[in-house]
Parts: structure tokens; C-alpha cells; sequence
């Protein structure tokens, strides 16, 4: 049996899962480049890191009928060269929340990092399934 939330029920349950971010701090959204793992309960590979974003505490910025949306986050500065493919949101605890693909779930300017740049999450809104 499959069972199918009203788009208001996936907004709330959206809206408590941005809540979950606060838990333990600020949150983060780290950027990798490498093959996204199967689920969040895989540890992510450390080395494949490229750059950590830290969003503010609250992350909460903005809850609408159509989407939840978080502030923007702070720049953060790229450790290593390489192409975004994935990126996973933390809890301020370290916790997994979503593990989220470059190019389809993040749309990025480039995904190509260099080195020493800086990269800033603008707008990020997450909207409940069609």
C-alpha cells in the first residue's frame, strides 16, 4: 500500500524536518565529488569533501503553501578542486538529513570548484513531491 500526503501534510512535514536542522547547533551543507551514497546512513567519504557551507541558526527562513525555504548560508571557502556532484545537509548534531544531487536537486552556476573560491547558498527551497 502506498500511501500519498496532501501537498499541505508535506509542507508541515517538510517545515519539521528544516526545525530538525537547528538541533545541536547550525546546520551545514556540505559539497562532495564523488558518487552520492545509496542512503544517508552511509558516512560520507571525507576526502571527496570540496566545501562547507553553514547555514545561520534558525535555518528557517520561510514557510508557503508551495515550499519551505532556508536563509542563506554564509560562504564557504573550496578545500579542494573537483566537480559538485552531491551535496549532504547536516543537522547542527552531524546528523544526515538529506543527501540532495547537483543537478537535479541543486542547481548550481558551475559545479566545477576551484580551489580557495568561495560558494554561498542563496535560495534553498524545498518543495513537497508532484
Amino acid at each position: 500500500m502506498s500511501v500519498i500526503p496532501s501537498k499541505q501534510a508535506s509542507i508541515v512535514a517538510i517545515q519539521a524536518q528544516a526545525n530538525f536542522l537547528n538541533t545541536g547547533g547550525p546546520a551545514s551543507l556540505v559539497f562532495y565529488g564523488d558518487a552520492k551514497p545509496a542512503s544517508t546512513s552511509v558516512t560520507a567519504d571525507s576526502a571527496a569533501r570540496l566545501v562547507t557551507l553553514m547555514l545561520p541558526n534558525p535555518a528557517l527562513k520561510e514557510v508557503t503553501a508551495d515550499y519551505v525555504e532556508l536563509h542563506q548560508t554564509e560562504a564557504g571557502t573550496v578545500i579542494k578542486a573537483g566537480t559538485a556532484t552531491w551535496a549532504r545537509l547536516y543537522n547542527g548534531a552531524g546528523t544526515p538529513v538529506y543527501d540532495l544531487t547537483v543537478g537535479t536537486d541543486i542547481t548550481m552556476n558551475n559545479p566545477s570548484l576551484v580551489i580557495g573560491s568561495t560558494l554561498m547558498g542563496r535560495s534553498i527551497k524545498f518543495r513537497p513531491p508532484v
